[in-house]
């Protein structure tokens, strides 16, 4: 069974950091894009960060610079540092994949596959 397990929201103050972990079961990351998306009350989920399975990137514009997406492929857990958070990163972060060997990532919610059940971040100002 496939399944992914987020983990590491909560509560943080204007420019504080967290740390999101999403671990896989029941398949690889090896051979999936993977990605972060988010949505806050009243707005549609939007995707925040992805990485292909060969590495390549993808930021929401506004957390270029201070949030970064890894993979940690022997834990099979996928990670996204979230530093100098602000009120509006307030959401629920969601984790998910997409059976994919292409080296171009997409944000797009359609292209993915399995997803977890999410987290929730408040940032307090």
């Amino acid at each position: 069974e496939v399944q992914l397990v987020e983990s590491g929201g909560g509560l943080v103050q204007a420019g504080g950091s967290l740390r999101l972990s999403c671990a896989a079961s029941g398949f690889s990351f090896g051979d999936y894009a993977v990605g972060w998306f988010r949505q806050a009350p009243g707005k549609a989920r939007e995707g925040v960060s992805c990485i292909s399975s060969v590495g390549s990137t993808y930021y929401l514009n506004s957390v270029k610079g201070r949030f970064t997406i890894s993979i940690d492929n022997a834990k099979n857990t996928v990670y996204l540092q979230m530093n100098n958070l602000n009120p509006e990163d307030t959401a629920v972060y969601y984790c998910a994949a997409a059976e994919s060997l292409s080296p171009i990532v997409s944000p797009e919610l359609a292209q993915y596959d399995y997803w977890g059940q999410g987290t929730q971040v408040t940032v307090s100002s």
